[in-house]
């Protein structure tokens, strides 16, 4: 029996990043890999031209949006599998509709991998910004002061806090999974969690507001669509209790920056944002001074552990597709495509 035809797409570069040398030879060992050979990822008119006789493609960083005429052309094509994160920038929804579901052409995402980074930053900066270390650090280096007076004195850190997740996503069910240990309380606001899925998580479901209200520490995990741009806002912010943390390793869009510079500006809240809008921030922007509000350059996602964890997961993916286990580890449920970050 032949082996399955993979178009590999993605350029060495990016292999090096998230295949360990071993993992990436079981791939070129089970399946027949038609690999990218040069320093640059396949161009939307090389996959238009070549995409005819291959079962499988496996996409990543670097590799451009697909065409419907290569949709059109893929006459074998049962699976796409993305070693990276988010696959919303590959297809149009109207491919979607019009080739990947009438089709039955799976698509497989490891952004289950990313998200054990962006989860580790995110419990890190409620950690961080709790203890108020880089205002301590700050203090001592530049300003020769040992305590300063002046620092709010909260003594309600991570352990026995309660923490408000917004969206059950990937990453805010990692989040869940980490804060285990420390005793919290989690509230969760997502209108798609069910009952189940919260009894099964051990947290409490709660509106939006209400996490604001009663939460000490705030984590937003909400995707990028129409149905969440400033989902956060005035209204939300000045519900926060005083001293409590709020950290944003999602998207920029889903936080009025406007008002979170109004509540910020206070000093009454300590703010983390991964994640800006625009990014980065201009330089003359009002957030970029306040010395409670600590941002970082989008770079919750990076990490060894869950890059290469992204190779496992593309690897895992085509082995169960192809040997007919079901589900496929990270499979994109296509019926809900709007509601994807």
């Amino acid at each position: 029996m032949s082996k399955p035809r993979i178009w590999y797409l993605p350029a060495p570069s990016h292999t090096s990043g998230v295949f360990k040398e071993e993992t990436y030879q079981r791939l070129l060992g089970s399946f027949e890999i038609v690999e990218n050979d040069t320093d640059r990822a396949v161009t939307p008119e090389e996959v238009e031209e070549g995409i005819s006789g291959f079962d499988g493609l496996v996409t990543g960083w670097g590799v451009m949006p697909l065409s419907e005429a290569a949709l059109e052309r893929a006459d074998r094509l049962k699976i796409i599998v993305h070693s990276a994160g988010s696959v919303k920038y590959l297809f149009t929804p109207e491919m979607v509709a019009g080739h990947l579901v009438p089709r039955g052409i799976r698509v497989i995402s490891a952004r289950g991998a990313i998200a054990l980074n962006v989860a580790e930053h995110a419990v890190g900066a409620l950690i961080m910004m709790s203890r108020r270390w880089i205002h301590h650090a700050l203090n001592i280096r530049e300003r020769g002061m040992w305590r300063d007076p002046d620092q709010t004195r909260s003594n309600q850190f991570l352990r026995g806090a309660v923490v408000g997740v917004v969206s059950a996503s990937k990453v805010g069910r990692e989040v869940i999974r980490l804060l285990q240990p420390f005793n919290v309380r989690i509230l969760v606001f997502d209108p798609y969690l069910s009952d189940w899925d919260a009894g099964r998580m051990n947290v409490e479901r709660v509106a939006l507001n209400a996490l604001f209200e009663r939460s000490d520490m705030v984590t937003i995990h909400a995707p990028s669509i129409p149905e969440t741009d400033r989902m956060i806002g005035a209204e939300q912010l000045r519900l926060l209790r005083d001293d409590a943390v709020l950290v944003n390793t999602s998207r920029g869009s889903v936080l009025d920056h406007d008002a979170l510079y109004e509540e910020a500006k206070t000093g009454r809240i300590q703010v983390q944002l991964d994640v800006t809008t625009p990014e980065p921030l201009p330089p003359d922007h009002r957030l970029r001074p306040l010395p409670n509000v600590v941002i970082t350059p989008h770079t919750s996602g990076a990490g060894a552990y869950g890059h290469l964890e992204i190779g496992e997961i593309t690897l895992s993916a085509l082995e169960h597709f192809f040997s007919g286990r079901e589900p496929a580890p990270g499979e994109v449920d296509l019926a809900h495509w709007a509601l994807i970050a």
